[in-house]
């Protein structure tokens, strides 16, 4: 009883904190053109390693660009192609795990042992593999980790569909001569739903930390494109000379990371949702 109250106590501190950092976030990532105080991607080698001034407020990188510019924008691609990577793996593993767990049969069975054959590989080494065959870029990245990601999704909503299915309501609506289209989207898909603010918040970080890793990796965003992970790729080879390179877009992610596995675990503590792993 006691851990319960320390636990609601504590998310409810949480929750509203870590939404209003989000918020924040996303707004810098929409609105980044027009708080940006220089252009992301203008090289100006006189003002190469420039320290922090009044024109460059964290100075600028190895070719003279605006590292607080370069951040800004680079918001714009992890938090946004983070999100859709979750919406649309999301949207993917809804409607395969749904029908699924509904049908079940043969069907279910075959689908099954796929997730598990790709459950059984890391998640780092199919993205790798992927994007060796796809190419690098983040058009590829991002394909690579919905192709990985909506599996996770399909084998928890099958799950939360094969325990539902046997609820009361579901017998009394096929009783009443409902269909199965209509039991799914009427009855199945609304009670799987809920979740979803969790999941979300769960999984965000681990797209926009695989996104980041990929560009450090060079296979991710390309050069000149603004992106947090990249920063810190092109930012090691002065990391003895100007260490801050690494250190703002790092700090950034880490940042970002913490604030949402900190609004994934106060949501799942209130709601009773785990993480995958």
């Amino acid at each position: 009883m006691i851990t319960s109250i320390r636990m609601t106590f504590r998310s409810q501190k949480v929750i509203p904190i870590c939404s209003v950092i989000l918020g924040i976030l996303f707004i810098i990532a929409i609105f980044a053109p027009w708080i940006a105080p220089n252009d992301p991607i203008a090289v100006n080698l006189a003002y190469k390693l420039h320290p922090p001034s009044l024109e460059y407020p964290l100075g600028t990188d190895h070719l003279g660009r605006c590292n607080l510019s370069r951040l800004l924008y680079g918001a714009r691609i992890s938090l946004g192609f983070a999100m859709l990577i979750f919406i649309s793996s999301l949207v993917i593993g809804l409607i395969v795990g749904t029908i699924s767990g509904y049908k079940g049969g043969w069907f279910d069975h075959i689908l099954m042992r796929f997730c598990d054959g790709i459950m059984a590989f890391p998640n780092l080494i199919l993205i790798l593999g992927l994007v060796g065959i796809f190419g690098p870029g983040l058009t590829q990245v991002v394909i690579a980790l919905m192709l990985v990601q909506w599996v996770y999704y399909a084998r928890m909503f099958r799950g939360m569909v094969l325990s539902l299915k046997e609820q009361n309501f579901i017998a009394a609506s096929k009783i009443s001569g409902s269909s199965q289209w209509k039991i799914i989207k009427n009855h199945l898909v609304p009670n799987v739903l809920p979740p979803l603010a969790v999941m979300g918040t769960l999984e965000m970080g681990w797209a926009i930390m695989d996104i980041s890793a990929m560009s450090f990796l060079g296979l991710g965003v390309q050069p000149p494109t603004p992106e947090w992970g990249a920063m810190i790729h092109e930012g090691k080879s002065y990391i003895r000379t100007n260490p801050e390179l690494m250190l703002y877009p790092g700090l950034i992610i880490m940042l970002v990371i913490v604030v949402f596995n900190l609004l994934g675990e106060a949501l799942s503590e209130r709601y009773g949702v785990k993480r995958r792993f």
